[in-house]
This record gives C-alpha cells, structure tokens and sequence, in this order.
C-alpha cells in the first residue's frame, strides 16, 4: 500500500467543497448521482456509447462534458471528462474526469480500478480505488485531505459491497423483458467514490420520450432517485441536507442498443437557484457483433 493510501485509510474524509466552487461542486455532485446505479447484472451483449453532455443551472449553460462506455466479450471500460463553461468558468474554472474498467465476468460488469480528477484554478486532486468482487481493496487521495474531526469516519465494513461511480453509472436490468420497465426503476445500491459512503434508491416515475441533437430519439425510462449519505460527510453541510431532504431529483434513462443496459440521458435537481440539469446533446450508441473465436 503507498503512502497516500495509508494516509487515507487513517483519516477521516473530505467533500467536494474542497476541490471545487460551490456552483463546480454541484455539478459534479449531480453528474455522480446520476451516474450511480446498480449492482452487476447480466449484461449480455456488447455496446458502445459515445455521448456528449451539457449541464445548465436555471436554463443557463454552466459546463460540458463527454462519456465513452465501451462493453466487449470479456473486458469493459467507462470513462468520463467535462468542465465549467460561459460566465462560471470565468469566475471559477474547474475540470474533472473519471474512469473504470474492468472484467465481463458471466456476463456481470466487475470492476477492478476507478480514478477521478479534478482541477480547479486552486488545486489538483486525484482518487483511486482498487476493486474486486465489489469491495475496495484499496484506495488513495492525492494530495491526502487534511482531518476534520466533525466528519463520519468511512470504515472497513462501509467500502464492502459497494459500486465504485462510473461502474455504477450502468443500470443493468437481467432477464429478457423489456428493458424500459417499472420495474427496472425500483432498485438501489451503495457506492463509495473514494470520500463519500452513500446509498441510493430508485424508484418509478415515468414515460416520456427524448431526442438529442445528434443521435438517439425514442423512449426514456424516467426514475425518481434518493440520496441518503452513510460516512465520510459532515452532517451539517448545507448540500448534503438538502440532497439527503430533496424528494424531486430524476433520471431519464436510455438503452445501449444491443444491451440490457441503460444510462442517463437527463437528470434533473431543484435547487435554490433555479432547476439544474445534466442533457445529453449527442447520444450516439451501437451495438458491436461478439467476438469469433479464431478455428484452425
């Protein structure tokens, strides 16, 4: 284990507050919500996705970012990168990007390594983590967070069974029905990305359809999701009461076609300063044909 990865096994967490602006933090905020869903299931064929995003906040465009999600025979990866854009990357410019990759084991997506990156115009700060079978074998902060002795400690037993972000960022529905079901929405997990310990549940909102402006149009799953954080917050930081108390985030969910699996389209959060909102504005998804096994 390194010297970072011991230090963060030692100390408490930090949020988000301290890598980003208040407006930077949201977003990233509501990009790793979004993407945070189920535990591996069959995944059962092999896609890709190229998409690309635009966050706005009370109709006014605050950042961009792009996601590639390819599945093969055997391996996966996930990878995701976006920034601060108009009138708030003046004031407070950030990026940040986050990738998983892993096994098709079976089917099921099992992941073995995530990374996230982000950059404001004040620090630069990096998260691993070390997975197998869905527990954290080990993980880093980079530079390490200072201690704060009001946060909830994240323990051993916390980083077992849990879905790392951009892993998480697939909903997997099993069997051979209809993807876009009731049923696919009520579901929940836990996820740990590096700082915090929270569970998420999803439960059925809505059909409606959706059009990018390049790429998919058709039918969207919409969930309603709920945020209830377990360890590695302070308790009385304004935006984890307002989004453990907020009963109105949801999440359009479209299919990679060929798959079983859906990812956000959309997402959207009330806040005080008007909706924000997470679009996809180009969702181009393929299936890709199995690999043949070579014969002599």
């Amino acid at each position: 284990m390194n010297t970072h990865s011991r230090r963060s096994r030692d100390k408490p967490f930090v949020t988000a507050k301290r890598a980003v602006s208040p407006l930077s933090r949201l977003g990233f905020s509501l990009c790793a919500i979004a993407l945070s869903a189920l535990a591996p299931q069959a995944a059962s064929a092999q896609g890709r996705l190229d998409a690309q995003y635009e966050a706005t906040l009370a109709g006014i465009p605050v950042g961009k970012g792009a996601w590639t999600i390819e599945i093969g025979d055997d391996t996966f990866s996930a990878s995701a990168q976006g920034g601060t854009a108009g009138l708030l990357k003046a004031f407070s410019g950030g990026t940040g990007s986050g990738a998983s990759q892993g096994r098709v084991v079976g089917g099921a997506l099992v992941a073995n390594a995530y990374t996230a990156t982000t950059t404001t115009q004040k620090k630069s700060e990096t998260i691993r983590l070390v997975l197998a079978n869905g527990n954290v074998r080990d993980f880093s902060i980079d530079p390490a967070p200072p201690v704060d002795p009001d946060r909830i400690v994240v323990t051993d037993a916390h980083r077992k069974g849990v879905l790392d972000p951009m892993t998480g960022s697939m909903l997997r529905v099993p069997g051979n029905g209809e993807v876009l079901s009731p049923d696919s929405c009520r579901t929940g997990a836990g996820i740990f990305d590096g700082r915090l310990r929270y569970d998420l549940k999803l439960d059925y909102k809505r059909m409606e359809t959706v059009k990018a402006e390049r790429g998919y149009h058709g039918p969207a799953l919409v969930c309603a999701i709920y945020f209830t954080p377990i360890a590695g917050y302070i308790p009385d930081r304004p935006v984890i009461k307002y989004l453990a108390n907020e009963r109105r985030i949801e999440i359009a969910f479209v299919p990679i076609a060929g798959t079983r699996i859906l990812v956000p389209f959309r997402m959207t959060i009330p806040t005080p300063f008007g909706p924000a909102m997470l679009e996809a504005t180009s969702f181009v998804t393929s299936a890709m044909p199995p690999r043949v096994a070579k014969t002599n």
